[in-house]
């Protein structure tokens, strides 16, 4: 039986909480969330010992405790194992002495995928997940904004009544001048801050579609994205998404099809394309906004990666002057992911109807954190931070190319941005639940479809997809599944 292998991060000597708690929970957390798979066996006392720095005494106390807490079981000189914590109720004794069949974990969704962001300190980097890793975010740069706007009275006037219903306007007026750079000429009074870019696509969804109206989306596309909108009781008609943009002529057949009730929206990610990379041609962007305009679509533009792509990528919103485009956007990605401050930049006669909708969902605005980030904006701190940001990515880009290369594997489409479309050699849905009971959370290309599909397809994270040791898993995991 092979025995369990955690990342090993150091345990705080200095922290409020007991190394013998901080033991527990750094075994704890990864079996409640099956990263361990029952029946696998926790490190020796003495080699527990030695890979923390601490006395086995402390070890013996934590393995303790998790008996306590159910989550493992000790047999007898033969040490400790992880328990099936989904047994939860009693089983008849000749059913508990038959040998248990094999059960893989369920199929992964959209769902399962942004459960997996929660991943606990000194967990293993996630090649699924959409977020950068932790220590690549800038703490200090935080922690300084948030002081400077709540210093003196400031924090009071913030913190004691509501914010301002279309958010804070010195954010607002920072965000214009980003805009601008980005060629989209819009005043303050046409943006409305959301919490985050779900949100912003939530509150134009929401404002203009009704459940049983049409909405067209790239395909492949995000997952939550076409998780939520089924939510709302929309058809989601899928638009192929190539190297160079949509494909118009199925656009087209869609809206010719559902002439009775068309589709009023078109969902895109025209930069830096989610999960391909791929960003929209000049020409491409122009044909797209022809035919919008021809068949009276708004399009939606998700610009969440802007701080990742290069500002001279051409968006729709500039080319179009915001007449039919509505752009959004947030700072998750490049911030961190707990600062859900996002924004959209509309035509005016929808800005009063998404106010509406924000304030029925939201009800206020979090002025700390939209000043701070005003903060943050104005002092060209973020920029510098993405800067810093881009250069560490392109390394990781390279080493995870070369990486998935040396395994096998190919890419469908060329290497850009945050996100690699990988094709594995194998169905990926299979690989991805063969590779989460190894503690590996993958994201199968059959999610970044609007009717799930076998592909030997995925999307992997430059960033996460770093240690030789993942691709080793997944190379193997492959050979088995063949």
């Amino acid at each position: 039986m092979k025995t369990t292998s955690l990342p090993q991060t150091a345990l705080s000597r200095g922290s409020d909480t007991s190394l013998t708690e901080q033991l527990a929970a750094r075994f704890a957390d990864p079996i409640r969330q099956r990263l361990l798979s029952a029946g696998a066996r926790l490190p020796s006392v003495r080699e527990c010992a030695r890979k923390h720095g601490v006395s086995a005494s402390t070890v013996v106390a934590a393995y303790d405790q998790l008996l306590a807490q159910g989550l493992v079981e000790a047999r007898k000189q033969r040490g400790f194992y992880v328990r099936d914590t989904r047994a939860s109720v009693a089983v008849p004794p000749r059913q508990r002495d038959a040998a248990p069949a094999l059960q893989l974990p369920p199929p992964l969704s959209a769902t399962a995928l942004v459960r997996g962001m929660f991943q606990p300190p000194g967990s293993l980097p996630m090649p699924g997940l959409g977020s950068l890793p932790v220590d690549w975010l800038d703490l200090p740069l935080l922690s300084s904004a948030l002081k400077r706007v709540t210093a003196g009275a400031q924090l009071g006037a913030l913190s004691l009544q509501y914010g301002e219903p279309t958010g804070d306007m010195r954010l607002r007026r920072a965000l214009s001048v980003q805009l601008h750079d980005l060629g989209i000429s819009t005043a303050p009074d046409n943006i409305i801050t959301t919490l985050g870019a779900i949100h912003a696509l939530d509150v134009v969804t929401r404002s203009l579609l009704q459940a049983g109206d049409s909405v067209l989306v790239d395909e492949p596309g995000w997952p939550v994205e076409f998780a939520r909108l089924a939510a709302m009781g929309l058809r989601v008609l899928p638009v192929p998404r190539g190297e160079a943009g949509p494909d118009l002529a199925v656009m087209q057949k869609h809206i010719d099809a559902h002439r009775a009730n068309p589709p009023r929206l078109y969902i895109t990610v025209s930069v830096m394309h989610n999960p391909t990379g791929a960003s929209l041609s000049l020409a491409a962007a122009h044909r797209v906004l022809e035919l919008a305009k021809r068949n009276h679509l708004h399009i939606v533009e998700d610009d969440t990666y802007a701080y990742l792509a290069p500002a001279h990528l051409p968006r729709l919103a500039a080319l179009d002057a915001l007449e039919r485009t509505i752009y959004i956007s947030g700072f998750s990605k490049i911030l961190a992911p707990n600062w859900r401050v996002g924004f959209i930049a509309a035509p005016p006669d929808l800005i009063e109807r998404f106010v509406d909708t924000k304030l029925l969902t939201t009800l206020t605005t979090p002025s700390i954190t939209e000043q701070a980030l005003a903060h943050c904006l104005e002092n060209g701190l973020l920029r510098r931070h993405a800067e810093r940001v881009m250069l560490r990515l392109d390394a990781a880009r390279a080493r995870a190319v070369k990486l998935a290369e040396s395994h096998g594997c190919t890419f469908a489409a060329p290497p850009r941005g945050l996100f690699g479309w990988v094709d594995a050699g194998t169905d990926t849905e299979r690989l991805a639940r063969v590779m989460s009971e190894a503690g590996w959370l993958l994201a199968p290309g059959s999610l970044f479809h609007a009717s799930a599909r076998p592909t030997s397809l995925m999307r992997i994270n430059y960033a996460t997809t770093q240690e030789a040791r993942f691709w080793k898993a997944l190379s193997a995991a492959r050979d088995g599944l063949r």
